[in-house]
């Protein structure tokens, strides 16, 4: 089991953060695109690490072309030696439109192609092919010598998408190397939506492609506390972060299967009001028990591997609340041994 956290918050401290992170025996650190870019302190991770993967979690493919991304996809790969994961995401159609200014349509086929594109000038500098791409969104059919940064000895990077729909998981499957599960997802639709869509997308890039050839991440929800007051603390601030996704039409799937449908539309008509406090509410323990791990310290670990050990790859920490890096060290080494 590959345990990650996170960096990336301020470039002032993400050299630290990721010495801090290896030291700790994190596997990899993630980066965010956020209120940052995430390119950048992955950069200064690599230059003051030496094993620790490196990744973006997400960087958003639509608010970019392939070459750009393939540039610093392959820029960071080499410069880290062979440790940088390229995770890419679509957003929604509101922030990249009305923030990016870029546009958007069909998200999963575009995404598909993207990735292809992407794939293809990489092929064009590590084997000098000639770069003859053409797709319905993206075409990249010029690559003359003073562009062309050569082969590289570390090869080019590991693609990981991000998804939650069945499309986009089929997508991932196909023309990904790894898939970053959505944190707003639970251990039923893991099992029941996403691994077969994976499945299926395995099956549609032949070659015998399985999930032995693919890493599944997922950020995790945990709830935990050294005292009844932190847990608390811990358990409002992740009610919070649920009826926050739990609001956005997207990811209603999830609470269907579960038969919590009519949930999304009352979260989504209070996030309208900006009724935040009223949103954390909605959600019961029973929502937050299935959602996030809920325990004591000395038993996350166990749990976190009855839920997701036979499932998943990677595992990192959705903590939205302070606890302090002490509290998950423990955590990471038996996670690790397992």
């Amino acid at each position: 089991m590959k345990v990650d956290g996170g960096i990336g918050f301020t470039l002032e401290r993400a050299a630290q953060e990721a010495k801090d992170a290896e030291t700790a025996g994190y596997s990899g650190v993630w980066s965010a695109e956020t209120s940052h870019d995430p390119f950048f302190p992955l950069l200064l991770a690599a230059e003051h690490t030496a094993s620790l993967e490196l990744g973006t979690g997400i960087a958003v493919a639509f608010a970019r072309n392939p070459m750009t991304t393939a540039y610093q996809g392959y820029d960071l790969q080499r410069f880290s030696q062979g440790r940088f994961m390229l995770g890419l995401g679509s957003q929604i159609k509101p922030h990249i439109e009305k923030r990016f200014a870029m546009p958007w349509s069909h998200p999963a086929a575009r995404m598909r192609e993207f990735i292809l594109a992407m794939r293809a000038v990489w092929d064009c500098w590590m084997n000098d092919t000639k770069l003859d791409f053409r797709g319905d969104f993206y075409s990249h059919t010029l690559m003359t010598p003073f562009f062309h940064p050569g082969p590289s000895e570390f090869g080019v990077p590991k693609v990981f998408l991000a998804a939650v729909g069945e499309k986009m998981t089929e997508v991932a499957g196909e023309v990904a190397d790894g898939m970053l599960v959505h944190g707003f997802t639970t251990e039923r639709y893991l099992r029941e939506v996403t691994i077969p869509a994976l499945e299926r997308g395995w099956s549609t890039a032949g070659g015998g492609k399985t999930g032995a050839d693919f890493q599944l991440s997922l950020p995790a929800f945990v709830v935990t506390g050294r005292t009844a007051e932190e847990t608390d603390k811990a358990a409002a601030s992740v009610r919070q972060q649920i009826a926050f996704y739990g609001s956005t039409p997207a990811y209603r799937g999830v609470l269907d299967l579960h038969g919590w449908g009519e949930l999304q539309t009352e979260l989504n008509g209070l996030s309208k009001r900006g009724e935040w406090q009223q949103m954390g509410d909605l959600i019961t323990d029973e929502i937050l028990s299935t959602f996030a791990i809920v325990a004591e310290p000395p038993d996350v670990a166990k749990q976190l591997l009855m839920r997701f050990g036979d499932a998943v790859d990677r595992l990192s920490f959705y903590a939205p609340y302070s606890a302090g890096a002490d509290l998950w060290h423990p955590i990471v080494s038996e996670l690790r041994a397992a």
